[in-house]
């Protein structure tokens, strides 16, 4: 049985084993579970039962990771996006004044078109586009964006209304505690120690429960909460799709999370070492596998899915399989019954993985052409933007923008694919309504 799962994932091929996709797919869940908190929280304002969103963003994320090992064989996590369910709760529902189960209907719209676009290989086309600088230059900025998170999470920077940002107290002892998390994994990543991102991250939870930062949790098991009250909503409200407001709704979730995922897809492979000619093998594959989730995360009653980031931390411990993810699915099925348990788990403790998993995946810099200003101003649009837009998708599209305008300057515009100057115009169109 063993031999076959390993044959059905090709370690030999992949140069991976068990120990190290099990450890990979821990690592990668651990690095993500905040989102089973962040989730409910956040559509929770919209009116959502936060128990339900909780269940449902779990066995969405569950599906999600599955479906991507075993049909993709990638160690790509999906999970509830970052931002676009901001989107979904504060601009739309709260600002907008659009009923929760309307939105929802939304979203389900949006996976539908999604996976239509899949099935005609538009997507797969559209990645394929993208110049492989210009995708450099997309794993460089998601590697700086994360590392921001990581930062911003752990305490390291603060807002600051006359500087923007500014470097965070280091008397604060959860940001003390962070930065013994980094020094940590840091020391035994150089060691070349194996899992030394886990062993980080485990370290600084029993560092935060030994100080009384991190609150021991009174149980480790609880009930599951019900998902009564958003199980198939969206369906019966598609009817309620009927203005030009709704449609620009669904518009803005599919293009935020069509660029959030092709992003971070195109990032993970090339830190992975997948990319080969410009292009990701089997990537159409990985697409459905993403259009099928947000279709099922719709029903089940959360915001859209999409890839995360947060697998890079798997992947930079050995993950290189799909069994990475099924490892991470079969982890958020368990997440519903040790929901308590994963109080433990503070964005303190991701916090190091995240900065560490930045420096990782900037390394694709050096293979971007700086010499050409053509090439170089574009690429710098992109890296900058994700993190000072706090947008995977805005970045991408500062940059894409950029790109057919800086190719004609310097008389190499037959150079660009046709499908460039599509999503340029595109991304205009977008930028400009959410500008509004």
């Amino acid at each position: 049985m063993m031999q076959k799962i390993a044959n059905y994932f090709h370690f030999e091929e992949l140069g991976t084993n068990f120990r190290k996709e099990t450890l990979a797919g821990i690592t990668t869940f651990i690095s993500m579970a905040y989102i089973l908190f962040v989730n409910p929280n956040v559509l929770g304002a919209t009116g959502m039962d936060k128990g339900a969103v909780f269940t449902s963003t779990a066995l969405a994320s569950a599906f999600g990771c599955f479906i991507m090992g075993v049909v993709a064989n990638y160690p790509f996590a999906l999970s509830a996006s970052l931002g676009i369910n901001a989107f979904f709760a504060y601009s739309v529902c709260i600002g907008m004044k659009i009923p929760w189960e309307t939105a929802l209907a939304g979203v389900f719209v949006a996976s539908l078109i999604f996976i239509v676009i899949t099935l005609f290989k538009l997507r797969e086309k559209i990645i394929d586009s993208i110049p492989a600088d210009l995708k450099y230059a997309i794993g460089t900025g998601i590697g700086l964006f994360i590392a921001f998170l990581g930062f911003h999470n752990g305490g390291l920077v603060v807002s600051d209304p006359s500087t923007m940002v500014k470097l965070g107290s280091l008397t604060e002892p959860t940001t003390l505690l962070t930065v013994a998390g980094l020094i940590i994994s840091v020391v035994l990543f150089i060691k070349k120690v194996p899992g030394a991102i886990f062993i980080g991250m485990l370290a600084s939870s029993i560092i935060g429960m030994f100080t009384g930062l991190i609150k021991v949790p009174s149980s480790l098991v609880a009930g599951i909460p019900s998902i009564k009250s958003t199980f198939l909503v969206a369906v019966t409200h598609v009817d309620k799709i009927n203005t030009v407001q709704l449609g620009i709704v669904v518009l803005t979730f599919l293009l935020v999370t069509f660029f959030d995922t092709a992003g971070t897809l195109v990032a993970l492979a090339e830190q992975a070492g997948f990319v080969k000619n410009n292009k990701i093998p089997r990537i159409g594959r990985a697409l459905a596998s993403d259009s099928s989730s947000m279709f099922v995360g719709s029903l089940l009653g959360t915001s859209p899915i999409g890839a995360y980031v947060e697998s890079s931390a798997g992947i930079a411990v050995g993950g290189r399989s799909g069994f990475t993810v099924v490892i991470t699915s079969i982890m958020f099925i368990l997440a519903t019954f040790f929901s308590p348990l994963l109080g433990v788990i503070t964005s303190q403790v991701t916090a190091p993985a995240l900065i560490i998993v930045g420096v990782l995946m900037t390394k694709s810099i050096n293979k971007i052409d700086w010499s050409k200003f053509e090439i170089a101003v574009p690429a710098f649009l992109i890296i900058l933007g994700m993190p000072i837009t706090y947008s995977i998708a805005d970045g991408i599209a500062l940059g894409t923008i950029a790109y057919p305008i800086t190719m004609i300057a310097s008389k190499r515009g037959k150079e660009v694919n046709p499908m460039m100057y599509g999503l340029a115009v595109v991304f205009v169109i977008f930028l400009w309504i959410l500008s509004k």
